[in-house]
């Protein structure tokens, strides 16, 4: 067998939402017998010195803001390792493969179904698709390994792909398709193997764990309650996005999920814009007051629930009226997650041709008020923690020396400092000092 050194490297740099990088784990396992796997760029191989780089880059891409992210990825890949081979997966419908087309001759696209597959590169790639070409001795014993991840304390359960909706800005729908959620038993077998190698942090993810099980006659809150059943052990279970209208058709048996310590108290609950106008231009099937009626469930059932939710400002015909009541249904459910998008136009969307344009410089200014609402509302949630006393989970170190980055039962990062160093996956009993809009502060108990 060859030995790890005399393997090629191989980079697999994901980008976007959890399900992506769950997708980028599966193949870094696919391919771990024939090529060492690094995930992200390899320290120091932008530089100009000796350090290897890599013989070749999968690029598993998010394009749900436009195409600018990826192809910077892209370009940052070809100028570390010009002569590296170059895979792109992910989502990446045709107007980007047209863009990267102008970049370069040299990408292959393909995705984790044909990898799984052990299928070859498709009509007109060339016959250099080592990678591709290599996979039937690696998948028969690698594929069910998950011992390589990105976080060896994290691991990341894809329970479908695809959607039951057809959102008129949406782009990701083109490519991944419609629903297909994974059987139940195959879930929790994977979920049991990375428990019982140390993950203290599951995260079931996909397009929209919202809909899971409605193709095979199940859903979300009781694939939970079977993990939370069959699955013994002292880990957090962190729920995948969810689109309102399906959430509620399973909300009370949801809302128990959460009395379980093993479920952490978070939930994204995208809304994208507090007007009914704009939701039905959108062709989101879900309005206002079924987003509010969602929010209210949670927040009071559990009052230092963490709510996160998205909203897209300047879709096209968003009047004033529609952005103020935007902002009304901000302050009505306050959310302590709040992703803001300005609308980007898709090609081959509806939205792209769509009449009403709203000027960039008036998305600039309500993207602005937006955020400085929303941050006034994160910090005035999170001063409530304050006093509180938690067990906290190390994640990862912070950006100063001495600082440590951990997770509470809400999943609200805490930041802490220490003296003694700190390993990722120890828990400690912590008292909260002190708020920021995206962040609490904690201090030990006996300190």
């Amino acid at each position: 067998m060859e030995s790890a050194d005399n393997k090629p490297l191989l980079a697999v740099i994901s980008q976007g939402c959890a399900a992506n990088f769950g997708d980028g784990e599966k193949i870094a396992r696919i391919f771990a017998d024939a090529y060492r796997v690094v995930f992200g760029m390899p320290k120091d191989a932008t530089s100009k010195s000796g350090a290897e780089k890599p013989d070749a880059f999968v690029l598993n891409v998010c394009t749900v803001k436009g195409n600018a992210g990826a192809l910077k990825l892209l370009r940052e890949a070809l100028s570390t390792a010009p002569d590296a081979k170059l895979f792109i997966t992910g989502c990446a419908p045709r107007d980007f493969r047209e863009e990267v087309a102008k970049i370069t001759d040299k990408v292959v696209f393909t995705n984790l179904k044909d990898l799984a597959m052990d299928r070859h590169a498709p009509n007109g790639a060339r016959d250099d698709v080592f990678l591709l070409t290599s996979l039937r001795g690696a998948q028969a014993t690698k594929q069910s390994t998950y011992t390589l991840r990105e976080s060896p304390l994290v691991g990341i359960v894809n329970i479908e792909e695809g959607c039951l909706d057809a959102c008129a800005y949406c782009s990701t729908r083109l490519v991944k398709g419609r629903l297909h959620s994974y059987p139940a038993t195959n879930i929790i077998q994977q979920v049991k193997r990375l428990v019982s190698d140390g993950c203290v942090e599951i995260q079931l993810t996909g397009q929209d764990c919202g809909c899971y099980g409605f193709d095979t006659d199940t859903n979300l809150a009781e694939l939970v309650q079977q993990i939370l059943t069959e699955v013994p052990g002292n880990y957090k279970m962190r729920l995948g996005m969810g689109n309102p209208r399906h959430m509620l058709r399973y909300l009370d048996s949801l809302l128990e999920c959460f009395n379980d310590e093993r479920v952490y108290k978070f939930i994204h609950l995208p809304v994208q814009s507090g007007s009914d106008s704009v939701l039905k231009a959108m062709n989101r099937k879900h309005n206002v007051e079924d987003y509010i009626e969602l929010a209210n469930a949670f927040n009071s059932k559990y009052p230092l629930f963490t709510l996160s939710t998205d909203l897209i400002v300047g879709f096209p015909g968003e009047s004033e009226q529609d952005f103020q009541d935007t902002l009304d249904v901000l302050q009505k459910t306050r959310p302590t997650v709040c992703n803001i998008t300005r609308f980007v136009a898709r090609p081959n969307t509806p939205a792209f041709n769509m009449q009403g344009a709203v000027s960039d410089e008036i998305k600039h200014v309500r993207s602005a008020a937006l955020a400085e609402a929303f941050q006034k509302i994160a910090s005035e949630n999170n001063t409530r923690w304050i006093g509180q006393t938690e067990t906290v989970v190390i994640e990862k170190p912070g950006y100063r020396k001495g600082t440590y980055i951990a997770r509470n039962a809400a999943y609200r990062p805490v930041a802490i400092s220490s003296e003694t160093p700190l390993q990722p996956g120890e828990r400690f009993t912590v008292t909260i000092t002190d708020a920021e809009p995206f962040a609490l502060i904690g201090s030990f108990k006996n300190n």
